[in-house]
């Protein structure tokens, strides 16, 4: 049995760093509670996990945002389905929800970025979901 279900405290937060963390290797897990604690404090930052047979499979995190390119949308931060469940459809699925979530909340879309390795993801984002390239994003760190 397949069920979605919004990750709201620390536990639960941690229960899903392992999957998470397939996505963004870079971050410990102290790096990841507090980016966590912080983006829902700041920016309304949401997880949600996927659960198959009550087994974490996937998580998704998101958060509304509101740009004169855009207007008000969704921008999905993090998607990730565990390597070893991979192709299974968790990810479509948590996708899909938040898809959902936005529409029945008044938004007008949905959009991510996607690292230009990711070949494999931008195919799923393509092919299977129907999302379509409209731009780069450029990043210079600071340091």
């Amino acid at each position: 049995m397949i069920h979605i279900k919004e990750l709201t405290n620390e536990k639960e937060w941690t229960d899903a760093f392992p999957i998470m963390r397939q996505l963004r290797p870079h971050l410990t897990l102290s790096a990841y509670l507090e980016f966590v604690r912080e983006a829902q404090e700041k920016e309304h930052y949401r997880i949600l996990a996927l659960y198959d047979q009550n087994e974490l499979a996937a998580v998704i995190g998101f958060m509304s945002m509101t740009t004169l390119y855009y207007g008000r949308f969704i921008w999905v931060c993090d998607l990730v389905t565990d390597a070893g469940k991979r192709s299974q459809g968790y990810g479509e699925k948590l996708l899909q929800y938040v898809e959902e979530w936005a529409k029945e909340n008044g938004y007008t879309c949905v959009a991510l970025s996607s690292g230009l390795h990711r070949a494999d993801a931008h195919r799923f984002y393509e092919t299977k979901m129907d999302y379509e390239k409209v731009s780069l994003v450029f990043k210079k760190e600071l340091v």
